[in-house]
């Protein structure tokens, strides 16, 4: 009898535990999925934005109900490449595994609608600049064409800022003309005096031609990113008490990269400037650990790159972006510290050069005197990369796309009163390992 009892009670035990799943609705467009889209996906998919198609309504999004779930599953979407585990950033655009396996099961039950009652209220999106509005506005002089077709190299336009006297940029945005065809803009600020692309005129848009090269272009003349456009990427905003320096003299040099799409197009692409009232207590500076001598093999299909850069003060990290071309495979920052502590800062497992994203660190992240950073690049060279222009060519540094870069951009701040000379000390010589390193 006892032990019928106890038989009888865990059955019901187990009923209960098991019935709430049995009863779970499969999840509808309005109450489950459309929060989702909203945190998300919609500051991209929405009329105006970079991406083709808008998911905003039911009906805008249930014939792609089956893409969503790939896309999702196969971490293509949303957009970011960040590992987990490593670091932690402002502007996460990482799935949750509840809301992965809710838009999975919504497209596998059949996408249904439900009650449009459930739905959360409409997402309010900024209209025009998201920084606020500008105390100036740099638009570029004249419009690139855009073909309806073909392979579009990167496009660069030097324009002249005209500053007198020294400006500090707290905020900065860059709106392209045509957000169809921009892949992206990185808004270069070119010192006084810098030799970087002299040859060229102020204010008329070109295309490099060279191949291979020594670095020269962003190593030696541009060492700072004011501002970078892509799509889904956030405006460069501080934090007061922080700003980049714009010195007297100082040109805008924009490199717009652009993607056809069937249809000719022009773009016309503008900056917007804040400035901090008067200098403040911090400057944000862009640095780079970067390796312009490598040699990428013909069918290498993991060829390792490193580069590294010592801090000779004390600094606190801001961002990372880490940058590479079509044959990126991997990227990852490490902090050697004075005390021999090693901390991976960022891992990027799959690199792709259609999103250059900007890893913005949450909370403060201290980089001591003697703070060594590390990047180490691998590169596929090989057929079994889709993206690769040329499997049979020996890749070196170069400014287009069928090239290569490798660079670690990061941020950081230190104070104002600080000569930026004093941040560094020499790098070593960086070094391009054979394949399976």
């Amino acid at each position: 009898m006892r032990l019928f009892t106890r038989t009888t009670v865990l059955a019901a035990t187990v009923v209960v535990w098991v019935s709430p799943l049995l009863a779970a609705a499969t999840p509808t467009f309005h109450k489950d999925v459309l929060p989702i889209l909203r945190r998300h996906c919609q500051q991209c998919h929405r009329a105006g934005e970079a991406a083709p198609m808008a998911f905003i309504t039911y009906d805008q999004v249930r014939p792609w109900a089956k893409a969503i779930k790939q896309s999702v599953v196969s971490k293509r979407m949303p957009p970011w490449f960040a590992e987990a585990g490593t670091g932690q950033f402002q502007h996460e655009r990482r799935l949750t595994p509840v809301e992965l396996a809710t838009l999975a099961a919504w497209a596998d039950g059949g996408a249904a609608a439900g009650n449009p009652k459930d739905a959360p209220a409409p997402a309010k999106f900024a209209s025009g600049w998201t920084i606020g509005q500008p105390d100036l506005v740099i638009e570029m002089p004249q419009a690139v064409e855009v073909p309806a077709a073909g392979t579009g190299e990167s496009t660069y336009v030097i324009i002249p800022t005209g500053f007198k006297e020294d400006r500090w940029v707290q905020r900065a945005e860059v709106r392209p003309g045509d957000r169809a065809v921009t892949h992206h803009v990185i808004a270069f600020l070119r010192p006084p005096g810098s030799k970087w692309l002299a040859a060229h005129e102020p204010g008329v848009p070109f295309v490099l031609q060279r191949r291979g090269g020594d670095g020269g272009g962003y190593v030696g003349g541009a060492t700072e990113l004011l501002a970078v456009y892509a799509p889904g990427r956030p405006a460069a905003i501080l934090p007061e008490g922080q700003a980049k320096l714009v010195k007297a003299g100082t040109d805008i040099v924009l490199q717009l990269h652009y993607t056809s799409n069937g249809k000719p197009a022009l773009d016309r692409s503008q900056l917007g400037l804040v400035f901090a009232k008067g200098a403040p207590p911090q400057r944000v500076m862009t640095l780079q650990a970067t390796n312009a001598r490598f040699v990428i093999p013909p069918q290498a299909d993991h060829h390792r790159v490193d580069a590294e850069i010592t801090l000779d003060q004390d600094t606190t990290l801001v961002s990372m972006m880490p940058h590479m071309h079509l044959r990126g495979r991997d990227f990852e920052y490490r902090a050697i510290y004075p005390t021999g502590e090693t901390e991976t800062l960022l891992r990027v497992s799959r690199y792709d050069f259609n999103w250059q994203l900007h890893y913005y660190v949450a909370g403060i992240k201290r980089l001591p005197k003697g703070t060594r950073i590390e990047c180490t690049a691998h590169f596929d060279n090989s057929a079994n990369n889709p993206a690769n222009p040329d499997p049979k060519a020996e890749v070196r540094w170069g400014e287009q796309s069928f090239e290569e870069m490798m660079i670690g951009w990061f941020d950081v701040a230190f104070p104002t009163s600080l000569d930026p000379v004093k941040v560094l000390r020499p790098e070593k010589k960086a070094a391009s390992y054979p394949k399976g390193r």
